[in-house]
């Protein structure tokens, strides 16, 4: 078998591992999961587990790297551009897609925040959401219109989940809460 052939063998399984991992994360709970669980959820032995993934942090962190990365290129993305009101509306948009492509990690985070706050995930969202804020955020806006911005990234944060119980299609959820994150950068940008 060529390389190429056997490493994407491997990324299968390392994506299975990490599937069935925030699955059973999400399902009991990260504290109440075991390597063990996981590898008979597979059907796999531990050793082919242990082979990809030394303990459930390090799938919990390979599972944040991924589902976040296009937020991280998102951020150095923006970091590019200028402070135009554009390229802001531009990044809530974009973000809001990366929130939705990166729903059931979202929704283990909010489901089990002080197991979070305690594993290096914690850290690595905190400095994301950041670098987002200090691109949103113009340096000389005054309080309320940085409050503006910050909110505009928390209320995209809240329509994934207190939205899940309104009803309607999703899309269109998802488009209300976008409309009104972008409405609050837009007045930010606008001085109010």
């Amino acid at each position: 078998m060529d390389g190429t052939k056997q490493q994407r063998r491997r990324g299968d399984t390392r994506q299975r591992i990490q599937d069935v991992a925030l699955e059973l994360f999400a399902e009991q709970g990260y504290e109440k999961t075991s390597l063990r669980e996981i590898a008979e959820r597979l059907e796999v032995t531990k050793a082919a587990l242990y082979y990809h993934f030394k303990t459930k942090e390090e799938i919990l962190v390979s599972i944040f790297e991924d589902l976040t990365k296009p937020i991280t290129e998102l951020i150095e993305w923006g970091r590019t551009q200028p402070h135009t009101l554009q390229t802001k509306q531009d990044i809530v948009r974009r973000y809001s897609h990366a929130l939705a492509d990166a729903a059931p990690l979202f929704r283990f985070m909010q489901e089990n925040q002080a197991t979070v706050r305690e594993l290096r995930i914690g850290e690595m969202f905190k400095t994301r959401m950041l670098g987002l804020k200090d691109i949103l955020v113009d340096p000389d806006a005054d309080l309320t219109d940085q409050v503006r911005c910050v909110s505009a990234m928390f209320t995209l944060h809240a329509g994934m989940f207190v939205l899940q119980d309104l009803e309607g299609d999703p899309e269109t959820k998802r488009k209300a809460v976008l409309e009104v994150a972008i409405d609050l950068v837009t007045q930010a940008h606008q001085g109010g």
